[in-house]
Formats: C-alpha cells, structure tokens, sequence
C-alpha cells in the first residue's frame, strides 16, 4: 500500500470514525450516571434532520448547530423527566425515542419539502469546511511520513477535531474532578452519593444534558460534513454502533475511542473493498461488503462482552429512602 493510500485511510477512518465517537461519549455520560440511553440513534436522527431543515431553510450554519443542539437537549430532558424524575422503564424510552425520530423525521421531510423525506441540498455556507489545509500542504514536504500525515490527520472540519479533544476532556471531567467522582458514584451506589447530601437528579440530569449535546454534535455532522442533506434513515444503526464500542470500551472514553476508531477502520475498509477482486474467492457482492462492520460489531460484543462490567446502579431508578 503506497503512502497516498494509507493517508486516505486514515482520513476515511477519522471521517467514519467521528460521529462514532461523540454518541459514545455521550452514552458514557449518561450510562456513567446509571441512565442507560438506547435513544442515541433517535437523538442522532432528530438533531440531523433539524440540522439539515434549519440549514436548508435559513442558509445560515450557526442557526442549522442551534437547532440541532436544541433537538438533542431537548430529547435528553424528555428522557430524564420520564427515567429519572418519573422512574420509567430506561429501555423503553429509550427505544421509543428512537422509533419516533425513525418516523417523525420521514413525514416531517414529506410534509416541508416533498422530496420523499429528503431535504434540499445544504449551500456550502452551512458546509463544514476543511481545516489546516495550509499546514497539510507544508507537511507534505516530509519524506515518508510527509503525505499520509498530511492526507490523514489534516484538513478535516472542525467537528472530526472536536471529537478527538472531547475524549480527554470527558476524561478528566470523570476522573479529575469531583463533580467526575460523584457522576461515577451516582452510577455505581446512588445511596450513598444521597446520603453525602449531593441530588441524584441533579447529577443524571447533568450527565443527560452533556449527553445531548454530544448525540446532537453527532447526529449534525451527518448532514453538515459527510452528507450535502437530510436523507431518511440516515444515522444506519450509528448509535447502536455507538453503544457497542461504549461496552467494548468498558465505559470509558478512551476505550470508547479505540473502538469507535476499530469500527470506523472497518468501515473504511469495506468501503474500499466494494467492487475489488480477492484471492480464491473473486469479486464480493456489494451488501456482503456493507454488512461487514455491522458483523463483525457483533463479533466482537459476543467475545468481549461478557468481561465488562456495567457500572451497578445502570437502569436502576434510584428511590429516596424516607
């Protein structure tokens, strides 16, 4: 593999990679809490579909990020005011935030702008352009490791760099601060974080928030970085994903990295190998090469599941004692 191409994998992997990362997050926040959310693929779907309506309606990216951060936090309040301050059932809001996003999104689209769901292609004033592209350039100059340095890590948008510094400042938000300890210790034994005076509420509220923004960030940078628009459907089982490399990183950001990095490698990877001959075997049809990160994410939950420990009081309504 020449250095062009080993750049441009690595480039792809970041890139498929990036909203990976940011639902991660946001799921070790709120999982961290005791708040399990599989309303991460709806939360992603809502905010990319106001994301690309808002963009597409006003020409302006400022207002098109509002909007999409508005929808994840809004989401992320709705879930906790019904698990946390009304102790329902974790899993089930959590899907039915997904099933509603699944469906309001496509008749919202048919409804505003009768393109089947889809909405009209974003100007490239609400596009996020590349980054450091002058400092690509001079890297270049490098023998070796000049190009697949340049290729790989410079010139993406803002949001794939955003992800990267938000794993070590979710870091040392959980484990080098107290408002961190006593997050960690909601999740583990609530009881004893209430008798040290501290609001259980308040803290899974906290977490939920910051999880809304992270699955907002997520789910706009489907529409604002990778696609020109809102297509149906579009996060395809992202947040799902999302929770899988959170368990197969055990819960903490930096193991949620390096899967989310392994899954966007593979994805990369397929994509490559659609329509290219391999030895003995010939030429692979197209959706068995699509379906293969989606395999093989459940490969690796089936074999490292069940050596990770979710935190104790995960999906536990916490009840004040009198």
């Amino acid at each position: 593999m020449d250095e062009i191409a080993v750049g441009t994998l690595i480039a792809s992997t970041l890139r498929v990679a990036t909203p990976l990362i940011l639902c991660a997050l946001a799921g070790v926040l709120s999982e961290r809490s005791g708040v399990i959310d599989l309303g991460l693929e709806g939360k992603m779907l809502l905010a990319a579909f106001a994301a690309g309506s808002v963009g597409a309606v006003s020409g302006s990216l400022a207002l098109a990020l509002l909007a999409a951060l508005a929808v994840g936090l809004a989401l992320s309040m709705l879930h906790g005011y019904a698990c946390v301050s009304h102790r329902g059932d974790q899993v089930v809001m959590g899907m039915a935030i997904t099933m509603t996003a699944a469906g309001l999104t496509v008749v919202l689209g048919i409804a505003w702008f009768h393109q089947g769901g889809q909405t009209p292609a974003l100007p490239d004033a609400v596009r996020l352009g590349p980054q450091f592209t002058g400092l690509a350039a001079a890297l270049r100059e490098l023998p070796l490791v000049g190009t697949p340095l340049a290729l790989g890590l410079l010139g993406h948008n803002v949001l794939v760099y955003g992800a990267l510094l938000a794993v070590p400042a979710v870091w040392w938000l959980l484990y080098r601060t107290r408002f961190g300890l006593r997050l960690r210790a909601a999740g583990e034994n609530p009881a004893m974080v209430d008798t040290a005076g501290v609001s259980i509420v308040r803290l899974r509220y906290t977490a939920l928030a910051g999880n809304g923004v992270l699955a907002a960030l997520a789910g706009s940078y489907l529409v604002l970085a990778q696609n020109p628009s809102f297509v149906p459907h579009m996060t395809a089982g992202r947040g799902y994903m999302a929770i899988a490399a959170m368990i197969f990183g055990k819960w903490h950001p930096v193991g949620a990295l390096l899967a989310c990095l392994l899954f966007g490698f593979l994805d990369a990877v397929a994509i490559r190998m659609q329509g290219a001959p391999l030895p003995l075997i010939g030429t692979v049809p197209v959706q068995a090469i699509q379906a293969l990160p989606y395999v093989l994410t459940v490969v690796l939950l089936a074999g490292f599941i069940g050596r990770s420990r979710a935190p104790r009081a995960l999906g536990i309504p916490y009840v004040k004692e009198r």
